[in-house]
């Protein structure tokens, strides 16, 4: 008698893979980051394009065409997921994959700029840092709100997370709404740091390091925000279930990886980046 074969739970299909159809968004992707990358580089160049003069426009035009792009292939990705029913177990397993290698890539990314940071503060030009004429921000001040708005935002998350799990509808739309929330009071609260800060970009390495660090990570903050966002919208038109919500779920480990990379900013940049001047506290 011949041994029973096991049997596999798939979508309609002869194995629980999940082939992707034919779709025009990668190829118009490409060519849209190509004008942008290519604008970009004419901008900072100053060079005009076909004897005009198109400044930051070129620029503009190639982001919103990324943008679009970026829509029009989620939408479809969405589709898959929500209405084909496409993403088994196993393709789901294949999608966490790729989001916490894009994270690592992310993580990596910043320790380029803790790199820059520690190797100039470390070793100062002068022997001083922060270096003279340079008036930190004082870490228990904006910074440490800023601290704790996000930190409660991580937790919103957790707690959508939580509800998801456990069949909550409505408290996961209340966790993604409040941290939504968050999020933009973060952003707002960096916006006036920076309006009131007493050096600017080009004031030394300092200021560098200072706004590229945490510009960037402002900009995380962002598009965490929208990834969340978009999360809040797809909950209210029931989305997600405790089986199927993988979307969140990566728009969570997003989340919380920002919070991880704030604490470190915080503790380095803010905290002990500061501990050397010698004068009043930041303001």
């Amino acid at each position: 008698m011949a041994d029973k074969q096991p049997e596999f739970t798939t979508t309609g299909k002869p194995h629980p893979f999940h082939l992707v159809d034919p779709s025009i968004w990668p190829l118009i992707s490409s060519f849209a980051a190509g004008f942008l990358a290519f604008m970009a580089v004419l901008y900072m160049h100053e060079k005009p394009v076909f004897g005009m003069d198109i400044g930051l426009w070129g620029v503009y035009t190639g982001f919103a065409g990324v943008i679009f792009c970026m829509i029009m292939w989620w939408k479809d990705i969405l589709y898959e997921a929500v209405v084909q029913k496409a993403h088994s177990v196993i393709a789901q397993i294949g999608l966490r994959y790729g989001m916490m290698l894009f994270i690592v890539s992310e993580v990596m990314f910043f320790v380029a700029f803790f790199w820059a940071f520690f190797n100039a503060s470390l070793w100062p030009v002068g022997g001083h840092w922060p270096p003279e004429g340079i008036v930190p921000v004082g870490a228990f001040g904006l910074p440490f709100m800023m601290t704790m708005i996000l930190l409660l935002s991580g937790c919103a998350v957790t707690w959508a997370h939580h509800a998801v799990l456990h069949g909550d509808q409505e408290g996961l739309r209340k966790g993604l709404g409040y941290a939504v929330i968050l999020g933009t009071v973060f952003l707002c609260f960096q916006a006036y740091e920076y309006s009131h800060l007493l050096f600017g970009f080009k004031d030394g390495i300092f200021p560098s390091t200072f706004y590229m660090a945490t510009g960037f990570h402002g900009f995380h903050v962002l598009v965490g925000t929208i990834f969340l966002s978009v999360c809040y919208f797809r909950a209210c038109k029931g989305h997600f279930t405790a089986k199927s919500h993988f979307g969140f779920e990566a728009a969570a480990w997003y989340w919380h990886f920002v919070d991880v990379v704030w604490l470190f900013l915080f503790i380095a940049v803010y905290w002990w980046g500061g501990m050397g001047y010698e004068g009043p506290a930041g303001h």
